[in-house]
């Protein structure tokens, strides 16, 4: 389950959660299987964050930066990604993302990924 801390501090605001995190750099969100379904977290600082299992069904990530995400087994059910740095994030297992929702993003090619998210790239390891 989430850390509530982290959701309530989430649900705050990007703002609010970008200088939360840079006040700490070393801590990784637990956000794993929160349900954040419908937040505008444009331009959030989630790398390293835990949001397997989470319900982002409609969450806007335009520009967020998702490095080393776990996003696996994740409802991005409609999730906006365009500009979102992927580099490392792990999607595996993710229900209904697809490719249109993928290629949006920036370094998508790096990210962990199930053989039918391809999308006309090799895929990390191959």
């Amino acid at each position: 389950m989430a850390n509530e801390d982290h959701v309530s501090r989430l649900r705050d605001g990007v703002a609010a959660w970008n200088a939360w995190r840079q006040a700490q750099p070393d801590m990784a969100p637990d956000l794993r299987a929160g349900a954040l379904r419908g937040l505008d977290l444009s331009g959030a600082n989630l790398a390293g964050a835990d949001l397997r299992e989470a319900d982002l069904r409609g969450t806007l990530f335009r520009g967020a930066q998702l490095v080393g995400a776990r996003l696996d087994g994740a409802n991005l059910f409609k999730a906006v990604f365009d500009g979102a740095d992927l580099a490392g994030a792990v999607l595996t297992g993710a229900r209904f993302l697809n490719c249109a929702q993928l290629v949006a993003a920036r370094n998508w090619q790096a990210a962990q990924r199930d053989p039918a998210l391809g999308c006309g790239a090799p895929l990390p390891g191959d």
